[in-house]
């Protein structure tokens, strides 16, 4: 299995925004600068991590966007399912397969994606934000204000 970009980029800005100890706000456009993203993936990205309530984005002058305290306590699997929002990985009904009622298969990848999403839900959001991540993300946040700020 594959994540989509937008997962990825859904995975990057939460772990950027992890690191919260700044005074200016951070913008859809230091992102897009920071992981050289078009501007207007962002902007998707971003609006589903605020609907799903793991982020908060402030529109106007001042505005920016910030990580919601309770979402760095995120299992993994949670995150992932909230932005793949895959249930299934093969559909054997649209286009209807042959071999429906007779094959091992689906059940097989259904029982490997579920372990997939139990093995992801035993890490949090926080533990891969932690470390030697921790380091690079605020290093990021340095260089951007650095040239930037």
């Amino acid at each position: 299995m594959q994540l989509t970009r937008f997962t990825d980029l859904g995975l990057r800005v939460l772990m950027y925004l992890s690191q919260h100890d700044r005074v200016l706000p951070v913008t859809i456009g230091e992102i897009a600068t920071q992981f050289d993203v078009p501007h207007n993936h962002l902007v998707k990205v971003v609006n589903r991590l605020g609907k799903l309530g793991w982020i908060q984005a402030t529109r106007g002058r001042n505005g920016g966007l910030r990580l919601m305290p309770a979402s760095l306590k995120l299992p993994l699997g949670r995150i992932l399912y909230g932005l793949e929002e895959v249930t299934q990985l093969i559909d054997c009904e649209h286009p209807p397969c042959a071999l429906t009622g007779n094959c091992l298969l689906k059940g097989a990848l259904d029982a490997g994606l579920k372990a997939f999403y139990a093995k992801m839900d035993e890490y949090t959001l926080a533990d891969v934000c932690a470390k030697k991540t921790e380091s690079a993300i605020i290093k990021l946040h340095r260089q951007f204000l650095a040239q930037h700020g």
